[in-house]
């Protein structure tokens, strides 16, 4: 069964696509600055496809695996949240650099340094990554997501939404812009 429920998210069997396409304020994006995002069910874990166009931004200075910062840096991120604030906030770089961290509450984190299987791999102007997110690091449903893209220097800097988080700021952490979901 195929289900839109809102722009930038569609359910389809045991999965879910997202679509990063507007600003964190709102603003659509031109196609080429698009990114899509795919979720599956495994049995022990999540499978998290993503389609991204690349920047080339600088990479961190840090071996590949957990990075902290990674937010300061190219990145495509996905927020699962469960009632009463809890979430986990994985971030992946088009490198394989990553960061995956659990919160109760906004901006509290209670684990961080949390290992994922990444594979990503760069081809012309696009970066593709598989990420394997273990189900014990999610808080329990009913669940809730959003998803990000951050990229550019200084003033240059773009922060992009699946759903976009309104507000002068970009905020990733505002709870409320999150669409509720069934995890396959």
């Amino acid at each position: 069964m195929k289900e839109q429920l809102e722009i930038g998210y569609e359910a389809v069997g045991g999965a879910f696509t997202l679509q990063i396409g507007a600003t964190f304020d709102g603003r659509p994006l031109q196609s080429h600055e698009r990114t899509q995002l795919r979720v599956s069910g495994l049995p022990e874990s999540l499978l998290w496809e993503i389609d991204a166009p690349f920047f080339d931004d600088p990479l961190p200075a840090a071996p590949l695996g957990s990075t902290a910062g990674l937010w300061e840096f190219e990145v495509v991120e996905l927020f699962i949240s469960g009632p009463a604030e809890q979430y986990t906030e994985i971030e992946v770089g088009p490198a394989g650099h990553y960061l995956a961290l659990r919160l109760d509450g906004v901006r509290r984190v209670i684990e961080e340094g949390l290992q994922l299987s990444v594979d990503t791999a760069v081809h012309g102007g696009r970066w593709r990554g598989r990420v394997h997110i273990p189900r014990a690091i999610l808080p329990q449903g009913p669940h809730r997501i959003n998803a990000y893209a951050i990229h550019g220097q200084a003033a240059e800097r773009r922060y992009l939404a699946a759903f976009p988080s309104g507000g002068e700021q970009p905020d990733f952490h505002r709870l409320d812009s999150f669409v509720e979901v069934s995890l396959p």
